[in-house]
């Protein structure tokens, strides 16, 4: 009889999801440390709301409809209820607004960080799932509430690393865009099609968005997508705003942007760093009033290293309509969302030691000593593991290489009948690292390496992480 083979399933990740290490998320938990302090400075404090929500509590917002259950990732629960995983960290704080409404402070101001799902088509730094960094204030309908978020998105972009003239914020109305619309006599009904369209400028420019507006548009690939069915006045007046050309002045909308604007610059915030922009629309329909988009200033290359046009690293605006979804009583908010992962990519290049020097004690022939060392060094905030591998020497070497290690530790009999250890400078000794295979050979290599007291480890260990710096 033959031998039925073992049925495994295969290691591989699904489309538009992804692995990270431990260099990428402490960059990130960095990045993340420097916009918390940012937020807070401004009297924002943090909530946190689970990952999934009720699917009818997160509405259908999102612009990328022709995916399946509009764009979420939805399960039914075992009481027959659809959950989806949140896509936003906005729609899930009108929830919590809604239930909680009489007990909160007006206006409530708070910060959210964590990951969103989407269900859209994967692609070359597009990922299903990411992390944002939310701040909102609901309850004023001021355009101080507004401006606020636009200065300290600012400040928290310049925190992360970005220098004057690497970034700017861009502001425009959605009310600027229904003015259009009713102007040229456009069906409401394509205004979500016009809005995907529009969302598409900076990538597409103003021929690719012509013909979104129109009958569709052909991409690299060949796959053609439908477009909003204007005819070519109707196109010519969407296409003047996004171009600055079409007379705004009369437009509802202007007075909030130029109003924000009045503060932004008061406040120090110029033109270099916040900017009024008629093309800047942002996809989610949720939108009611002025929309917030940052955008980065400075060539981007991707994994090919080919320079890229990166779009932006965080947007938001006003959305006065979302707790009245569940209380029937409207409720103005704005808020503005980092899209943290987006920025990391961007920022990979950036030379910022995400993780302090890592120090390995290697394991010979005490192990309570090595652990007792390796303790007094964390003691004194060094970053230390002790080696819990093999015992052949070689292979600790290689293993301290290999994790990127800054400085090995030893201590033998030797050297402990001595009350001494030795040190190890793997950055100066790397290439004998990758190759010494027994004590002799590693402790004959006197370039790289030194022998201290006993008593003194922490201070040497600490002059030499000072001198690889």
């Amino acid at each position: 009889m033959k031998e039925q083979k073992t049925s495994r399933p295969k290691a591989r990740l699904p489309r538009g999801f992804r692995d990270r290490g431990a260099a990428e998320i402490a960059r990130e938990r960095a990045v993340l440390d420097k916009i918390r302090a940012v937020y807070e400075s401004y009297g924002f404090e943090q909530l946190e709301t689970p990952a999934f929500e009720y699917t009818d509590a997160l509405g259908k917002f999102l612009p990328d409809v022709d995916r399946p259950n509009e764009g979420v990732f939805s399960l039914k629960d075992d009481d027959e209820q659809w959950m989806s995983l949140r896509y936003d960290l906005t729609a899930p704080l009108a929830r919590y607004v809604a239930e909680n409404f009489q007990n909160l402070p007006k206006p409530f101001r708070r910060y959210a960080v964590g990951s969103v799902w989407r269900n859209e088509k994967p692609g070359p730094g597009r990922f299903r799932e990411f992390t944002q960094f939310d701040a909102d204030t609901v309850g004023s309908n001021s355009p101080s509430a507004d401006a606020e978020l636009l200065m300290m998105a600012c400040d928290a972009l310049e925190a992360v690393g970005l220098k004057r003239g690497e970034y700017v914020v861009k502001i425009n109305s959605r009310k600027l865009l229904d003015g259009v619309l009713t102007s040229a006599n456009i069906d409401m009904s394509k205004r979500g099609t016009v809005l995907r369209a529009i969302d598409k400028f900076d990538r597409l420019g103003e021929r690719g968005v012509a013909a979104l507006l129109g009958e569709g548009r052909k991409d690299e690939s060949g796959d053609f997508t439908k477009g909003a069915g204007l005819d070519a006045s109707q196109t010519a007046q969407v296409m003047r705003l996004l171009t600055g050309s079409a007379d705004t002045a009369s437009l509802s909308g202007m007075e909030d942007l130029t109003a924000i604007k009045a503060i932004t610059s008061a406040a120090g915030y110029g033109d270099d760093r916040v900017q009024i922009d008629t093309s800047i629309i942002r996809g989610l329909d949720y939108y009611t009033g002025p929309v917030f988009e940052a955008q980065l200033q400075f060539a981007v290359q991707n994994d090919a290293g080919e320079e890229v046009v990166f779009g932006s690293v965080a947007g938001g605006g006003r959305y006065d309509d979302l707790v009245a979804r569940f209380t029937g009583q409207q409720v103005p908010a704005t808020g503005i969302s980092i899209g943290v992962s987006r920025l990391l990519s961007a920022l990979k290049d950036r030379n910022e030691a995400a993780l302090s020097p890592l120090v390995v004690v290697l394991a010979l022939d005490d192990a309570q000593s090595s652990f007792r060392m390796a303790s007094e060094l964390r003691a004194a905030g060094i970053r230390v593991e002790t080696y819990v591998g093999t015992k052949k020497f070689g292979d600790q070497l290689k293993y301290a290489d290999k994790r990127g290690a800054a400085i090995a530790v030893m201590e033998g009999s030797d050297e402990r009948a001595r009350g001494e250890v030795t040190l190890k400078d793997l950055a100066l000794g790397a290439e004998l690292a990758k190759t010494v295979e027994t004590r002799a050979e590693w402790v004959g290599n006197r370039e790289a390496q030194i022998s201290v007291k006993r008593s003194d480890l922490v201070m040497n260990v600490r002059n030499m992480l000072a001198r690889g710096k």
